[in-house]
């Protein structure tokens, strides 16, 4: 008796994550209600992109049906740990190059297959240094084992191994959305970019060529110390560098607790000019979060505030919500130090005990 007890548990709890929002459509092509899950990424499937998942194997992807298929609590966990559709392309989808376009609903089995295979299998669109190589010949569960979950104790590895004996107490999702009226820094237009900087952990969004109102829509990922307290900033200019086969960007970011943002021109033949700056107080977001615990268990409400001022960027007061069970803070801010611009930011905490 239990037994199904501890199984119909289970299936509550897998029910009830399949319910968010972001899990009501395919991870992989957006097709409505999927059926399927990938146990070891994270993430529901329609039936089209579960086939192609399966033919990848079991050390890339375990599929299990949510209905059909007895799932472990290990399994449920794991999923319940990634967070979700969102969360997992977050990770899996960070690099996507400009231009490139994700498969839909009404996709040929060829472009589902290249897709998810270079998402997946050989992690095209993962930063280089987070990419995890799965066995195929390994027998043991670990090549089965909660793969994103790994990816993201690597990105919290990895900023400790930089930061020293550092305790973190959670991730910041930081959704790029678009900026307005941004300078002009070539003949008639710019090619901007955003740059996050928390503490020595830098991140950055893709270049937007030849446009001064330009639409990001692209999330990037920091994982935030206990300490975080009053920015200090020491920002230096990028500046390109001649290696004899590329361009690339050489650039130092010193001493900063909390968030702090700048937009740059790419320019290919000088240094990248600055384009305006502006800081994020993140405290807001994180102590009201903190307040209310966990946001599953309330409905949509607002629980906090930033509020405008002269001392910072806003253009009005930045408000805290829990929005379908998560914490969420649109940000609109006026660039600083530069005749104009506006740059629109979509906040999200995670919580490590999520």
């Amino acid at each position: 008796m239990s037994g199904v007890k501890k199984s119909t548990s289970a299936k509550i709890r897998l029910r009830g994550l399949l319910n968010q929002p972001d899990n009501r459509t395919c991870a992989d092509c957006g097709a409505p209600d999927p059926k399927w899950a990938s146990a070891n990424i994270g993430v529901f499937l329609c039936l089209k992109c579960c086939g192609v998942h399966r033919s990848l194997g079991t050390h890339i992807s375990k599929v299990l049906s949510v209905a059909l298929d007895e799932w472990s609590d290990e399994e449920i966990d794991a999923m319940i740990e990634v967070g979700g559709n969102s969360s997992a392309n977050s990770i899996y989808e960070a690099y996507i190059p400009e231009g490139y376009t994700k498969p839909g609903p009404n996709a040929s089995n060829d472009e589902r297959r290249k897709f998810i295979k270079s998402k997946y299998e050989l992690q095209e669109f993962l930063k280089a240094s987070l990419r995890i190589t799965s066995g195929k010949d390994s027998s043991s569960s670990s090549s089965q084992s909660n793969i994103s979950g790994k990816i993201l104790d690597t990105i919290l590895t990895n900023s400790t191994q930089k930061e020293g004996m550092v305790e973190f107490i959670g991730l910041l999702k930081v959704k790029v959305v678009k900026g307005t009226n941004l300078a002009v820094r070539d003949m008639m237009t710019s090619d901007p970019y955003v740059v996050l900087t928390l503490g020595k952990q830098t991140v950055q969004s893709t270049v937007i060529s030849s446009n001064l109102n330009p639409v990001w829509n692209e999330e990037l990922m920091l994982s935030v110390p206990s300490n975080y307290g009053p920015v200090k900033l020491d920002i230096f200019r990028f500046r390109l560098a001649w290696l004899g086969v590329d361009w690339v960007l050489v650039f130092q970011v010193l001493g900063c607790s909390n968030s702090f943002y700048q937009v740059y021109d790419h320019d290919t033949f000088s240094a990248d000019d600055i384009m305006g700056e502006a800081e994020i107080d993140i405290q807001p977001l994180i102590t009201s979060a903190t307040s209310y615990g966990n946001p599953e268990m309330f409905g949509n409400m607002q629980i906090g505030k930033w509020l405008k001022s002269h001392d910072n960027a806003l253009m009005e007061d930045s408000i805290v919500n829990i929005i379908d069970g998560k914490v969420k803070q649109d940000v609109p801010l006026k660039l600083q130090n530069v005749e104009c611009g506006e740059l629109y930011l979509e906040l999200e905490w995670l919580p490590l005990d999520q």
